[in-house]
């Protein structure tokens, strides 16, 4: 049997990170099943194409709403196109699987209009739990985290204000929010949708590996700039959370596993029971 096809979509433009690595770092254990190309799209516009089983959507920095860039249209109609191909095809195995990250998430979600992009009053950087909504007890791939559960979240931006309307003619759900904020009078953010059985984004990064990240944030340089900007207190939880088995970790061993464990049979059930 052939071996699926992931697209890796860069969202990054240029800018060194942590969330490719981690990305490839997933998909490299799924070598038997699954190979993959790497689609640089903000620095290089490279688009993929409708080929791909499996398309995985990053993060990135930046305001998701920027306009001007020679990527921006292909890169809307790829999402779209996979839309479209998806309510046309009734076949499991030729479905397209999607996961959308972060920064790929809130421009997912301004292309379908399922709520309001804005900016945060302050940035959201390191651990925090988030909780889940009546359906997300329900979806299984939350199945096994606690509610709430721990997420890494690095982010000036969100979306709010959820499109009741639009989610529901989608038949598209909401499945955690921003963690509980009685001390201040700001609307929760929306942290992952169900856009459709194949298609989910979270607005945290479930790509991110705590021993990885530990690592990389302890380094002084690095250590002494989070403190700066975030302070001591924010910077010690962090580094204790990426420590806890049942917290990063959990949440690290849960999503993406979870999501291209599902893709995977999904895509190749039918066809093997057929052989």
């Amino acid at each position: 049997m052939t071996p699926l096809r992931a697209a890796l979509i860069d969202m990054y433009n240029g800018e060194s990170n942590r969330g490719i690595p981690m990305l490839k770092n997933i998909l490299h254990r799924y070598a038997g099943e699954l190979s993959y190309d790497h689609f640089d799209v903000r620095a290089k516009t490279e688009i993929p194409d409708l080929s791909y089983d499996i398309y995985i959507f990053s993060g990135g920095p930046g305001d998701p709403l920027e306009s001007g860039g020679q990527w921006q249209a292909p890169f809307f109609e790829l999402i779209g196109q996979l839309w479209q191909h998806n309510q046309e095809t009734e076949e499991p195995e030729a479905k397209k699987h999607c996961f959308f990250i972060c920064h790929s998430f809130q421009m997912a979600c301004h292309y379908f209009n399922l709520g309001t992009v804005t900016q945060r009053y302050k940035m959201s950087f390191g651990t925090y739990p988030v909780h889940k909504t009546h359906t997300g007890k329900e979806e299984p791939l939350f199945e096994g985290l606690s509610d709430p559960f721990y997420i890494a979240d690095f982010r000036r931006y969100q979306v709010v204000t959820p499109n009741k309307a639009r989610l529901k003619e989608m038949d598209a759900t909401i499945l955690c929010l921003e963690k509980l904020r009685p001390h201040v009078h700001f609307e929760r953010a929306i942290m992952a949708i169900r856009f459709s059985p194949e298609m989910i984004g979270t607005q945290f990064h479930p790509e991110a590996d705590p021993e990885g990240l530990l690592n990389y944030f302890m380094e002084p340089e690095r250590r002494e700039s989070i403190v700066d900007e975030h302070g001591e207190a924010r910077y010690s939880r962090m580094i204790h959370d990426l420590g806890h088995p049942q917290k990063i970790k959990h949440t690290f061993d849960t999503l993406m596993p979870g999501f291209l464990d599902h893709a995977i049979r999904e895509l190749t059930e039918f066809v093997s029971s057929e052989l």
